[in-house]
């Protein structure tokens, strides 16, 4: 579990210059497109959050969302997800999140092929962001990038410019792979150490079919049986619930990237990533879903998913077969609760510290022991986990979530209030 708070309310999404002491700071910059051949094509915002309690930014985790009009919009609220800043938390990192104002009829390549200028612009947003964050460090820290759809495609293309910045990479239904193996886009230059970066694909089972998505299976599963024959650390990595959608992808890439900065950050800032070493991790063929230990492995390991860890194997091995990761710790304890009486009643208000594992899913309020309401107070009914944020298609939250507060409009001053944090498989907090 992490051991930061994050505040779970959209009136605390304020900036200030300074990233130390408290929950967690929001820093915006926008770009708008340059109308010139090599510049940003597709306008931008980027959301950046910074853990507040961090002196040092040790790396940043990217959330880039898919094409389309819906996935940009989804993007908007990413740098918010209370899940994903526990991540960041974690190992003393920034989330950010992309949103490009891409309209509907303009191509996503616009955007999605970082050499349209969205690599560029990214580079200068980071330089624009540490400045106002008064974190210098940023400009330069490594990244974790996971994309989905086109973000994929966007990935796949930055890993081949900026090899030697990336920890990892999550691939969701989504990689420019084949496509310029097919020549419908420039190839690009394959260094030696796009190679070294741990990478999963994860392309859903009911895209393998479809008419329309079927590429995203089969550009994946060409790309990881290039990139493995070469000696990549990759992992094919199916998702049996899911189609072109996230699902609940989010329960095995957070463990992912947990593993995967523990295995590369630099002990110190600035420092160039460490390289993995392939002999303690565990392999898995294609057709199979129970890895083994690389040592006992007896098939060919280039053709085999690479998973980094035992920990993460079994985690990998459970998700291939179910489509999530089960859970069985009781998320946070809530804290920093309040009560004021107020004309509608009393109000409670409370912090809460996301579940690592399993993000939130409600919260449960008492009073005097007794149950009196929850928020939010009914949960859709959904193929996947709900989470108190909500979750688009895109694997962020949804936009105008419930804050984290409660109205008891027969309460008394005299009356004691307890909110107790329900995680998305169902566990409750003390």
């Amino acid at each position: 579990m992490s051991s930061r708070f994050i505040c779970a309310v959209f009136s605390c999404l304020f900036l200030t210059a300074s990233c130390l002491g408290g929950e967690g700071n929001y820093y915006t910059v926008n770009y708008e497109p340059t109308g010139r051949e090599g510049g940003l094509q597709i306008g931008v915002t980027h959301t950046l959050w910074v853990p507040r309690s961090v002196k040092k930014i040790r790396g940043i985790i990217i959330h880039q969302h898919g094409c389309g009009v819906g996935a940009c919009k989804s993007g908007e609220t990413a740098a918010y997800d209370l899940h994903w800043q526990a991540l960041a938390a974690k190992w003393d990192c920034a989330l950010l999140g992309p949103s490009y104002r891409q309209s509907a009829d303009q191509s996503c390549r616009l955007w999605c092929d970082p050499r349209n200028g969205s690599a560029d612009v990214l580079i200068n947003s980071l330089k624009k962001l540490a400045k106002d964050a008064r974190c210098p460090e940023i400009a330069t820290a490594p990244w974790c990038l996971w994309g989905h759809s086109g973000g994929g495609f966007w990935s796949s293309l930055l890993q081949m410019q900026y090899p030697e910045r990336i920890v990892s990479i999550w691939f969701q239904s989504g990689t420019a792979y084949g496509y310029w193996k097919k020549g419908e886009t420039e190839s690009p230059v394959i260094p030696r150490e796009a190679m070294q970066i741990p990478m999963i694909v994860s392309p859903g089972f009911k895209e393998k079919d479809h008419e329309r998505f079927h590429v995203a299976w089969d550009y994946s599963l060409a790309m990881f049986q290039d990139y493995r024959s070469q000696g990549a650390p990759i992992a094919f990595t199916p998702d049996p619930a899911t189609g072109h959608d996230t699902g609940d992808s989010r329960y095995l890439a957070i463990p992912f990237f947990d593993s995967t900065l523990a295995m590369r950050l630099p002990d110190t800032i600035g420092e160039p990533l460490k390289i993995i070493d392939q002999q303690n991790a565990y392999l898995a063929s294609v057709e199979s879903t129970d890895p083994t230990a690389a040592s006992q492995f007896a098939g060919d390991p280039l053709k085999a998913s690479w998973l980094p860890d035992k920990p993460f194997a079994l985690k990998w091995s459970e998700f291939v077969k179910t489509g999530a990761v089960s859970d069985s710790t009781s998320p946070p304890e809530v804290n920093s609760l309040t009560t004021k009486r107020t004309d509608q009643g009393m109000l409670v208000r409370w912090e809460a510290e996301a579940d690592f594992e399993s993000g939130i899913q409600q919260f449960l309020i008492l009073r005097n022991g007794k149950e009196i309401g929850r928020v939010p107070s009914v949960l859709p009914k959904k193929p996947y986990r709900n989470l108190y944020q909500g979750k688009t298609y895109g694997d962020t939250p949804v936009a105008g979530y419930s804050k984290t507060e409660f109205v008891d409009s027969s309460g008394k001053v005299t009356d004691k209030y307890e909110v107790i944090s329900i995680n998305s498989v169902g566990l409750e907090s003390k």
